[in-house]
């Protein structure tokens, strides 16, 4: 991908007179690159894609003009389109705030092509162990979840809407927020549940598990996740050790496709993160082991069958996933050319 992204010398401008250089993105070219890769089993792609800080590389802004003026409802109407015309996959973080709904998962798989693959994000409704005193949780806020891990929930409300699509369907991820002592006095005594769990559901999906508690990451729960078939999610996250840490534990790789999902820098809060890089125009603050990392997973999950590899990366990684992921594609690609 000679040229990248953006040029280098507006790297880093948010200013208003960024957005003609960022014309300069070669979508075709990007594009490219991600089909090549999807062609050999890793799906690359962002967390959710409803961003109009994109427009002006990923998005045409005249694609959403009504009326001569720019239609925020339209273009989260339709974004997902023009979305699937350079990725291969995203992952469907709403997922995590509702149940799906057969409905809404036939809006998404129309506007994609057969090759598409949504990742999603479980419900909390089943990962979360207790409810956070969030507004949206109401007066749940605070009380034990009745529902965590419950395997029947799960397969009727969760899985049953997405079985008419099943062929657009690549990963679902259980995506547990960090657990308190309050939740598990020890890691261990989580495994039981999660042991119980994987045993009842269905084998016909690619699952994976994203612990966001440093201390769970021990062999006993890679164990479990192998016994069942279940994916280690390789999550670069405030409180978790880096991604290449993880990989560094050897019994980390439990099946035959890996799933990484490229968050927040490790020791970076969320706020931080939003306040720092929001409108997720430009990447702000690059994170080479991040990316080094990224580019080895990608390599090491190269294959032409079996289950497909996924790589998600998000705007509050860097402040922006596309020239994150651009930046990856380009070191490949001159480590490529490096030993032709």
């Amino acid at each position: 991908m000679a040229g990248g992204l953006f040029d280098a010398d507006s790297a880093g401008d948010d200013s208003s007179s960024s957005a003609t250089k960022r014309q300069d993105f070669n979508r075709e070219q990007f594009a490219s690159a991600i089909s090549s890769e999807a062609a050999k089993s890793v799906f690359i792609g962002t967390s959710s894609w409803k961003y109009p800080g994109w427009i002006g590389t990923l998005y045409d802004e005249q694609r959403y003009l009504r009326r001569s003026r720019f239609s925020k409802a339209a273009f989260e109407r339709e974004c997902l389109r023009e979305y699937a015309e350079t990725f291969s996959t995203v992952c469907v973080d709403a997922g995590f705030y509702n149940y799906p709904q057969e409905r809404q998962i036939e809006k998404l798989v129309e506007a994609v092509p057969s090759i598409f693959r949504f990742g999603f994000k479980v419900t909390e409704n089943i990962t979360v162990k207790s409810f956070p005193k969030l507004p949206r949780h109401a007066g749940r806020g605070g009380q034990q979840n009745e529902d965590f891990l419950n395997a029947e929930k799960f397969k009727k409300y969760f899985l049953n809407p997405l079985r008419s699509f099943q062929d657009s369907i690549g990963v679902l991820i259980f995506s547990f927020t960090q657990f308190s002592r309050r939740d598990f006095q020890r890691g261990r005594d989580f495994l039981p549940l999660l042991d119980r769990f994987l045993g009842e559901l269905p084998n016909d999906c690619q699952y994976a598990m994203e612990i966001r508690n440093r201390n769970f990451l021990q062999d006993a729960y890679f164990e479990i996740l192998k016994k069942h078939g279940v994916a280690h999610v390789y999550n670069s996250w405030t409180r978790m050790p880096s991604v290449s840490e993880q990989l560094a534990l050897s019994a980390s790789k439990t099946t035959d496709f890996t799933v990484g999902r490229f968050l927040l820098k490790p020791g970076r809060g969320y706020e931080e993160a939003v306040k720092k890089f929001a409108p997720y125009r430009r990447a702000k603050a690059v994170y080479e082991e991040g990316r080094r990392t990224m580019a080895d997973l990608i390599k090491q999950n190269r294959k032409k069958s079996g289950k497909p590899s996924y790589i998600f990366v998000n705007n509050r990684l860097e402040g922006n996933s596309l020239q994150t992921i651009s930046a990856v594609l380009d070191q490949l690609a001159r480590e490529a050319a490096q030993s032709a």
